[in-house]
């Protein structure tokens, strides 16, 4: 009696311990933040404005939490209120009825100290899956280093005033950037995130704008239409012109890893496409020795083990996929010597035990009468982006039963 009593007694603790009914979240979209520099930056005059910006959610759900972020900021960031509510690509237009202001530990206005995020508080908000959410942020003041992702391929609205509820902007200017705005999570009892690091090619570059057709999104919509995976959330971490071993357009992979692979909400999958640009630039201003050649590819392949090793210890399964062929494009002018590279770099990514699965991105898009370039239908032109079809082609090369694991 008594040992029965102290099982029921345990079982009660346990219901009614805070871990019991601990939420869990999972992202469903994101972006990598950087430096919003130049043409990137909201001009000067963009003061008292507030931005609409659409995104596309992975997974659906009913509760959502926003991340906005500073983290490249010098200044804090004063969100003066926000608004979210169902959207649509290419448009400013909302249904105020089908939203709700988002709040900060209840306070409507919040200021972001330089260099951190900050979470919106939970809403209860319903989204399908692949559908469009509009955020809506009301800036008194537009710091002068505004974080942000400049490679939207999305249209975001800028109005002047405190707008976010308004159902519609008259005469908005439209940007194709995202600014603050750096993840999405939702509440989730089972299910995770894939996170997609890369660069140009995973961020979009040659995809349609408003289109939702870079190959990220075209694997959302694969694990939609598969009843066993359709919990997966997937997260686009690529940033254009992104290299492993130097900052380029933004910081390096090794230095954005914690911020954009550790740190997403619910993360067990991780794709790694990068180091085109790595191999590129080493020879884009002069030839260099093989010794150098040689060097650079180890290099590249210890950052690869780094990112595995750590997004390991996290208990994330890490898929390598290959280097596409970028033979012809005009910026790097790749030689044979280059290629030599790509191959070495392929041929250790495909080695089987270095990564916990491949991704042949490599073979599923290149041309099969020259593999040193791309398929001419996937090819968007410059010979190293593909098309909205190569994307597509992309994702279909993707076997699904690596998510099952």
């Amino acid at each position: 009696m008594k040992r029965h009593l102290r099982v029921v007694l345990a079982a009660v603790f346990a219901l009614s311990s805070p871990a019991a009914f601990a939420e869990k979240w999972v992202g469903t979209w994101g972006s990598s933040q950087y430096l919003a520099e130049g043409d990137n930056a909201l001009p000067a005059e963009a003061q008292d404005i507030t931005l609409r910006q659409i995104v596309r959610v992975s997974r659906g759900g009913e509760r959502f939490k926003v991340r906005i972020s500073n983290a490249f900021g010098t200044d804090a960031l004063t969100i003066g209120a926000a608004h979210i509510a169902p959207g649509t690509p290419g448009s400013s237009r909302i249904d105020p009825a089908s939203g709700t202001a988002l709040t900060f530990s209840g306070r409507a206005s919040v200021t972001i100290p330089a260099g951190a995020s900050y979470e919106s508080d939970p809403v209860d908000i319903a989204l399908k899956p692949l559908s469009d959410m509009a955020i809506s942020l009301y800036l008194p003041k537009v710091p002068a280093r505004q974080t942000g992702h400049p490679g939207s391929r999305t249209t975001s609205y800028r109005v002047s005033g405190n707008q976010v509820a308004a159902t519609d902007f008259t005469n908005p200017t439209p940007v194709d950037r995202w600014y603050h705005i750096a993840a999405i999570e939702v509440e989730a009892k089972k299910g995770a995130a894939i996170v997609a690091i890369g660069d140009s090619i995973t961020d979009g570059r040659g995809s349609t704008t408003n289109g939702n057709d870079r190959w990220p999104d075209f694997l959302a919509k694969r694990l939609q239409a598969d009843r066993k995976l359709k919990d997966l959330g997937v997260l686009n971490m690529g940033i254009g012109g992104n290299r492993i071993l130097n900052d380029g357009s933004g910081p390096n992979a090794m230095a954005r890893f914690e911020r954009d692979v550790l740190s997403q909400a619910g993360v067990k999958y991780l794709i790694v496409l990068e180091g085109v640009n790595d191999l590129g630039t080493l020879t884009r201003e002069a030839s260099v020795s093989a010794e150098a050649h040689k060097a650079h590819v180890a290099d590249l392949i210890t950052a690869y083990q780094q990112m595995i090793s750590r997004a390991r210890s996290h208990g994330i399964k890490v898929y390598g996929a290959t280097v596409m062929a970028y033979m012809g494009f005009d910026y790097y002018r790749p030689t044979a010597l280059n290629e030599a590279d790509r191959q070495a770099l392929n041929a250790w990514i495909r080695t089987p035990g270095n990564f916990d699965g491949v991704i042949d991105f490599d073979a599923a898009t290149r041309d099969p009468t020259d593999p040193s370039r791309l398929k001419p239908e996937y090819d968007m032109g410059d010979h190293i982006h593909p098309s909205p079809a190569g994307f597509k082609a992309m994702a279909d090369a993707i076997d699904l039963s690596l998510f099952r694991k």
